[in-house]
């Protein structure tokens, strides 16, 4: 398995969650939010952009993990 592999997915995560987030607060702070005439409430967004989060710090932690482990090897090679 290459090192790589792990550290595609990881960005992968990381770009997606913040993304998601992204859709999340524009929803939030939308025109028809802020006047109260939006369709649904804020419950939605509020929940997805907690869900974007843990997205992102499991990615962070995999890259973390990622970094550790190729430290670990060049340990053991030198």
């Amino acid at each position: 398995m290459s090192i790589i592999q792990p550290l595609n997915s990881a960005a992968t995560g990381i770009i997606r969650g913040l993304e998601g987030m992204k859709r999340n607060a524009a929803e939030i702070a939308s025109a028809d939010q802020m006047n109260g005439t939006a369709n649904k409430d804020l419950t939605t967004p509020l929940v997805e952009i907690k869900h974007h989060q843990f997205q992102v710090e499991a990615a962070a932690k995999m890259v973390k993990t990622t970094d550790e482990m190729i430290g670990s090897l060049i340990d053991v090679i030198a």
